[in-house]
């Protein structure tokens, strides 16, 4: 399925939410409405470093990736975290998923950083197949403290 990738604007929100919200449901999880909303603001903000893309099969958006760009002391340019990666499930093994994460590439290479990286869930075995053959296993386990 050809898709096209683009920068998500404010006049998307009412595609992208359910979106997200299909992401939450997928990973089991419920974010504030006060957290999603200050997360739309950012995306929309110049000088936050944080950006969402969305993929569209013609006007519908089927796709939903985020990105935060961050500073490392392993390298001079930044790395780009790529965040929230979820395609709706019709149109799973599409190619919309490769393409939003291709997009991310774009992107980072376009901002000078030096990586992008992302998690996923153990379980999520699906994906890693797409994952084990456009990225690199780092061999590190996340370790985290809820503050």
């Amino acid at each position: 399925m050809p898709v096209t990738i683009r920068p998500l604007t404010p006049a998307d929100r009412a595609q992208w939410e359910p979106l997200w919200r299909g992401y939450q449901v997928f990973y089991k999880t419920d974010i504030a409405q006060a957290t999603t909303d200050a997360t739309w603001q950012r995306f929309h903000d110049a000088n936050e470093p944080m950006r969402a893309f969305g993929a569209f099969d013609g006007e519908r958006m089927v796709g939903i990736v985020h990105t935060i760009l961050h500073r490392s002391t392993w390298t001079i340019g930044d790395y780009c975290y790529l965040q929230d990666l979820f395609v709706d499930p019709t149109v799973r093994g599409t190619g919309a998923g490769r393409a939003l994460i291709e997009a991310v590439y774009d992107y980072a290479r376009e901002q000078g950083a030096s990586r992008v990286h992302w998690l996923t869930h153990e379980t999520n075995t699906v994906a890693m197949q797409l994952y084990d053959r456009i990225a690199d296993k780092s061999g590190f386990i996340q370790y985290r403290k809820l503050l």
